[in-house]
């Protein structure tokens, strides 16, 4: 409901809007009058109404005097004139205070409706006005860091052309973008699939903002700029270089502040957050058009960690290009390859592999999607191996598809020939066995390696070595054959001597122990419970 007041120097006219008109139909609270200009200014300004409705023409303080004086005080009060038909005058002054609307005397009821209600209307759609101002307001503030998000992103893209950029930085709040020279890092997170994949979306975005709160408060402390997340585990940097920072006396030069600032986000996100992060430095510029350039020299930089390694910070000079050319797979490499898998000789298949990485690490070109794919091409030779060979199993199905979805994760050239090797060369194995058809044989030797040492602290890689296998191979061997793991027999055979020994009340514990390969009685024991389910002692009891 909208309030007025009404002012006017009659008696009658104020008794008759007081008395007979229904000002609740009309929307309107009637919260005072006045008789005079001086106290209907008091009036309106102690109660604020919506519409003022005075005569123009009165004693003291006229209505259009006073109405100068409201519109400065209360400019969003409606003014309604009354008037007499000789006080036209009067009323054509008081209209060029931006009255809404007149009503001359007599007053008509119908009339005053009019009049009244489109005033009403006319607050009613102001109020609507202001209140979606003020939703755009919120909507706006709430929306600024979107809107400044991609006004970055849009300017290490494409960079910024405006003439006068500084009424577009001071709306997004990014005056402090305004320096002499510019410089971008990027902050690639090592490992982010293995990061990434456990974690809920919730935590990727906790994971989000500590990272962005850890480079900013760096960047704060070291130079200037802004921080803020291109895509999923990439951080971009624009950092801003002024002039007073290298005058002042004893001050450190930009590159080694910036080397600094770079070192401090590496060490920093490691200790923080236990990340290991790969970091990008783009080269100065003085111009924000020239951003894009920066940024990717710094995109390109970071990638080399393909190449030289993760949680390190690059340069553009570490993107050497070998003088001749790029290495490429030839048709006799994979033939080589194929003879040695078919031959199953793991040392010569090796020897290979550690020449065709070694050319591939020599690329150095900016992009490595050529060699991942040499990587996975060399898991599709070994396909027909496994076809020729008559070994293609589900089980060597899975294994395939699985190097498959790990090479496509890994970020670095030694991660996929560490992969590739391990894969081919548990091939060559397999290849090995198949040719001599000795698998039975080879479990023999197993068993027979492990009654003979139970007694030594033996490992798989021991294991292995005793029958000139991998491994991981011997050990899927023989669970495959046997359908228990080597340290399932390994435990088995210690427990069996054990038992035999404590027969003999001569034989202390610790000398049992010590005999079946243990070095702890505490770990014997528990060992020995679980697979008998009674204690050393208690089964020596139960013999004597």
């Amino acid at each position: 409901m909208k309030t007025l007041v009404i002012i006017d120097d009659e008696p009658s006219v104020i008794n008759g809007l007081t008395r007979y008109v229904d000002w609740p139909t009309l929307g309107i609270e009637l919260i005072g009058t006045a008789d005079d200009g001086d106290s209907g200014l008091a009036l309106i300004l102690e109660r604020k109404p919506d519409i003022v409705l005075t005569d123009v023409k009165m004693p003291k303080l006229d209505g259009t005097e006073m109405a100068i004086r409201l519109r400065s005080l209360l400019p969003a009060a409606k003014i309604v004139f009354i008037s007499g038909h000789n006080d036209t005058d009067y009323l054509k002054s008081a209209l060029q205070v931006q009255a809404v609307d007149y009503i001359f005397k007599p007053i008509s009821r119908k009339e005053l409706s009019e009049v009244l209600g489109k005033v009403v209307a006319e607050l009613d759609a102001e109020f609507r006005e202001r209140e979606l101002v003020n939703v755009m307001q919120v909507k706006l503030t709430q929306s600024m860091p979107l809107l400044r998000e991609k006004f970055l992103l849009s300017a290490i893209s494409d960079g910024i052309h405006m003439a006068h950029p500084e009424e577009k930085l001071s709306f997004l709040e990014l005056s402090f973008l305004q320096a002499e020279r510019y410089l971008v890092l990027v902050v690639l997170l090592d490992d982010l699939a293995d990061t990434m994949e456990t974690r809920s979306e919730r935590d990727k975005q906790l994971l989000s903002y500590a990272v962005l709160n850890i480079i900013q408060e760096l960047i704060h402390q070291e130079t200037g700029g802004i921080a803020f997340e291109k895509t999923l585990g990439e951080y971009t940097a624009i950092l801003t270089i002024k002039e007073e920072d290298e005058t002042a006396e004893d001050s450190p030069s930009t590159e080694n502040r910036l080397f600094s600032l770079a070192e401090a986000i590496r060490e920093n996100l490691g200790r923080w957050l236990k990340l290991s992060v790969t970091i990008g430095v783009g080269e100065e510029t003085n111009r924000l058009v020239d951003l894009p350039q920066s940024y990717k020299q710094a995109r390109e930089a970071a990638n080399q960690k393909w190449y030289l390694g993760k949680n390190r910070i690059l340069t553009v000079d570490s993107m050497e290009v070998s003088d001749s050319g790029r290495y490429r797979l030839g048709a006799h490499s994979e033939e080589d390859v194929l003879s040695l898998l078919k031959a199953g000789d793991s040392e010569g298949l090796q020897t290979l592999l550690d020449d065709i990485f070694s050319r591939l690490a020599h690329n150095r070109s900016p992009g490595f999607s050529y060699e991942r794919n040499v990587g996975i091409h060399l898991v599709l030779l070994s396909s027909r191996v496994l076809l020729e060979g008559n070994l293609l199993s589900s089980e060597w199905e899975n294994k395939e598809l699985q190097v498959w979805e790990r090479a496509l994760k890994l970020e670095t050239l030694q991660e996929l020939k560490a992969l590739i090797e391990a894969y081919l060369l548990d091939l060559c194995s397999a290849v090995q066995l198949k040719r001599r058809g000795r698998t039975g044989s080879v479990i023999e030797r197993i068993e027979r390696l492990i009654d003979e040492r139970f007694k030594e602290n033996l490992t798989a890689a021991d294991i292995a070595a005793g029958v000139y296998l991998s491994p991981t191979y011997v050990s899927l061997l023989f669970k495959q054959e046997t359908g228990e793991t080597l340290f399932e027999y390994l435990t088995k055979v210690r427990v069996e001597q054990a038992k035999e020994l404590l027969k003999d009340p001569q034989i202390k514990f610790y000398e049992i122990c010590e005999a079946v390969g243990y070095s702890d009685p505490s770990h014997f024991s528990k060992v020995f419970k679980k697979m008998t389910g009674l204690t050393p002692s208690a089964y020596r009891d139960r013999q004597i």
